[in-house]
């Protein structure tokens, strides 16, 4: 009877696909760059709104992806371009933002947590694209869904625990430290993002040609 509404190998697949392209470490130390300013309870915040973001965003497209690109005419490979477009953008802002420490409130309040957090940083093209190919590879639509939902949320899970706990390492590194960890991760999303731009575009023309 659990075989008919899940699939271990299945699970197992999405699962996978989904923590590697998320890569909860990976996403540490541009959390810890873009909430530096931030009172602990409000980075504590922002790490829940940014994976309950994420969770919403990625559920909602692997159940309702392919329909809601086809209504609106978008392809995954516009999704890849446009969120690669974004990604840059905060790439050259965290490499060319210099150490603002009487920045005003304003500043520390800034909701990273939805964009670029949620997404496109922990939601994005890529883990999209995985959750949709996942459910439509499955022997049949419930089994993807539940499958695909289960493993969605349990990469969660340990991404909101990797964020979570990324507190300690903040008051570890202290803020010299984390300076450098901006400069170094913008130069690392730079790159990401133009990788997925370059993606974007060759399936885009693959596609049309």
């Amino acid at each position: 009877m659990l075989d008919d509404v899940l699939s271990p190998s299945v699970f197992l697949a999405a699962f996978t696909t989904i923590l590697v392209i998320q890569d909860p470490l990976g996403a540490i130390p541009v959390f810890l760059s873009l909430t530096r300013r931030q009172s602990p309870e409000r980075r504590r915040a922002s790490a829940r709104q940014a994976t309950l973001l994420s969770l919403a965003v990625i559920l909602a497209f692997a159940i309702f992806g392919r329909s809601i690109l086809g209504l609106l005419g978008i392809s995954v490979a516009a999704l890849q371009v446009s969120g690669g477009l974004l990604l840059l953008l905060v790439a050259l802002e965290l490499l060319t933002e210099s150490s603002r420490a009487d920045d005003d409130a304003d500043s520390a309040d800034s909701n990273v947590a939805l964009v670029p957090l949620g997404t496109p940083l922990l939601a994005g093209p890529g883990a999209i694209a995985a959750a949709m190919v996942a459910v439509e590879s499955a022997p049949a639509p419930v089994t993807g869904w539940v499958s695909v939902t289960l493993a969605i949320v349990v990469v969660h899970v340990i991404t909101w625990l990797a964020l979570r706990f990324s507190l300690t390492l903040h008051r570890v590194l202290g803020e010299a430290m984390i300076l450098v960890l901006t400069r170094v991760m913008g130069l690392l999303l730079a790159a990401i993002a133009v990788q997925m731009i370059g993606d974007g575009i060759t399936t885009y023309i693959g596609e049309r040609f």
